[in-house]
């Protein structure tokens, strides 16, 4: 057991293909009611359909390895609007995204706070917490949550 401050080298540095890296952990979450009320007209609308996403999440640090969170969500149909909707899943993540909101707020301070580059910063998440973003992604987070300001050169 390592004590202290003991330098313990990360097991996936000089990995080159991604096949080696160790296999993610699989999260299973659900949102699916039977009925959900319309956006628009506010009528009990029937479920229609039901989907999945799988979204990258803050890894397992016990076991080193990432975790994944295959979500499943119900799509609903309207009646008297004629219209397709899904359930809301945005406490979750955002519409469209890759990643669960955990990861986004994660990366987003650690360039704010700790001042970190974005390459440093994407290596840090995948060191520390196993989920792999690429340095380009953080930036746009940052920079969608206007905090770059302070950071301009």
């Amino acid at each position: 057991m390592p004590g202290p401050g003991e330098y313990l080298p990360d097991a996936t540095e000089g990995i080159v293909d991604t096949a080696d890296l160790p296999k993610p952990k699989i999260q299973q979450r659900s949102r699916m009611p039977q009925k959900c009320r319309c956006p628009d007209c506010q009528r009990p609308a029937t479920r229609h359909d039901i989907r999945e996403r799988k979204l990258h999440h803050l890894g397992d640090p016990g076991s080193g390895r990432p975790v994944d969170v295959h979500l499943r969500y119900s799509v609903h149909y309207c009646c008297k609007c004629n219209k397709y909707f899904q359930v809301d899943t945005t406490d979750i993540a955002a519409p469209r995204a890759d990643y669960t909101n955990e990861v986004v707020a994660l990366a987003v301070r650690i360039v704010v706070e700790y001042g970190l580059p974005y390459r440093s910063a994407s290596w840090h998440l995948w060191r520390d917490h196993r989920v792999f973003v690429p340095f380009a992604t953080i930036q746009n987070w940052v920079e969608a949550a206007g905090k770059k300001k302070w950071l301009a050169n």
